[in-house]
């Protein structure tokens, strides 16, 4: 059976998650923002953690780990080329690796760009995978290390996962970033479609994260540096994708 998913809000903005596997009683958990919604997500559901999965080291995915381990001991898991800026790890890995969560294998990908070390981790089998700060509903992570070739390699690494797999990003900034991609992609009905759901769920106070991947190929211009509307919109017909992609971050950097 796949895995038993709970997405949990935190801080202001963020998106802890966590995996359950019914039949070994094994529960992970994605990126550590803080420890209280959490805690109280396992208590609610009577799970004890098992794993610990980092996707990077910023302040707002693993500050809330050394509460959380006090109260829930288990294994950390995360990026070998990112340990000197993690809390200490009892797994690291790199593309290429995998582990188990329960019934579960997860791969490890290298979605540096957001920042360099940044990882993803694929659940195959629940048609899961947990991008925090590289790709993102309607968006992907400004680029605060990395280049903007190392980023469309990681958004071109994930594009090519299953249509159907459940992408868990790390943040609610899917209105404003529905907004502008508006900007760039003013004349698809898919995004225009998903842009009125998204006010809808928000106005409802309902999370618009996670979403399904084939919804972000349909609608996320940093998954469509390819498609020739939004050169046109950029007045950069024949342009590469990679100009156009670098272009589409360079204005969302400014929007």
């Amino acid at each position: 059976m796949p895995l038993e998913l709970v997405t949990v809000p935190c801080l202001e903005d963020n998106y802890a998650f966590l995996v359950h596997d019914a039949d070994s009683g094994e529960t992970a958990v994605i990126d550590v923002p803080e420890a209280g919604p959490i805690k109280d997500a396992l208590a609610a559901r009577g799970w004890t953690l098992s794993h610990v999965l980092l996707t990077h080291h910023h302040w707002d995915h693993v500050d809330g780990l050394p509460d959380l381990l006090a109260d829930h001991p288990a294994k950390v898991i995360g990026a070998a080329a990112d340990a000197h800026r993690l809390p200490p790890l009892d797994l690291a890995v790199a593309e290429g690796d995998s582990f188990t969560v329960g019934s579960d294998r997860f791969e490890v990908l290298n979605v540096s760009g957001h920042t360099v070390g940044h990882i993803a981790f694929h659940a195959p089998a629940s048609k899961l995978v947990f991008t925090a700060d590289s790709l993102m509903a309607l968006g992907c992570g400004r680029l605060f290390e990395g280049t903007p070739a190392q980023m469309l390699d990681s958004m071109t690494k994930l594009a090519a996962l299953p249509g159907d797999t459940t992408v868990c990003s790390g943040h609610e900034y899917t209105t404003t970033n529905a907004k502008f991609a508006a900007t760039v992609d003013p004349e698809n009905a898919a995004l225009i479609s998903r842009t009125q759901d998204i006010a809808d769920k928000r106005a409802a106070g309902m999370p618009t994260v996670p979403s399904k991947l084939q919804l972000e190929l349909d609608t996320n211009p940093f998954l469509r540096a390819s498609d020739p509307a939004i050169a046109r919109t950029l007045d950069m017909t024949g342009a590469t994708p990679l100009d156009v992609f670098t272009e589409v971050r360079a204005r969302r950097d400014r929007f």
